[in-house]
């Protein structure tokens, strides 16, 4: 034990090195990166289910901002800030699908997603009133515009699944 700077070397060499349980830590706990979004303790179809939801968030809430078109002209006409509002619910859908799909913050992405989902309704509704006046958004029949709406509830069912974590 030759003292160095008032320690001894075994002394340094212990405080440079993790301790023996974490050594291989990275590699006992994530075998791919996938398993970084799964939830151990989570029934696996609710799981498969949450990150879905969770890629469909992320994935349209990019789409506002790569193609922010079709989405501003889908809010509803009384509504002043439509720029703003596919800005906003954008961030929100991103933030919402991100926080869903990390076991730890997966309740908080579940609540945002169910408050962002029935706030962004009645830009549904416009779509298939904008589809049932031939002004429609997407080449799409009207009918399939209206068809849609009912399909919004599943959605919101797994989200409060998601946002309950069960």
């Amino acid at each position: 034990n030759l003292p160095v700077l008032g320690c001894s070397v075994e002394v340094k060499r212990f405080l440079h090195r993790p301790p023996r349980s974490t050594r291989n830590w990275r590699m006992e706990t994530a075998t791919s990166p996938i398993d970084r979004f799964r939830d151990p303790q989570a029934d696996p179809a609710y799981d498969r289910q949450r990150l879905r939801l969770a890629a469909g968030m992320v994935v349209m809430g990019a789409l506002h901002f790569v193609v922010p078109g079709p989405f501003r002209r889908i809010v509803p006409r009384w509504f002043p800030w439509r720029s703003e509002a596919v800005v906003v619910s954008g961030v929100a859908e991103l933030a919402s699908g991100l926080l869903m799909a990390f076991p730890r913050t997966k309740r908080i992405g579940g609540s945002l997603a169910v408050g962002l989902l029935v706030a962004v309704f009645p830009a549904n509704v416009q779509m298939a009133v904008d589809a049932s006046r031939g002004r429609g958004q997407v080449k799409a029949p009207a009918w399939l515009m209206w068809l849609r709406l009912p399909l919004q509830v599943p959605m919101v069912a797994s989200a409060v699944r998601v946002a309950r974590g069960s």
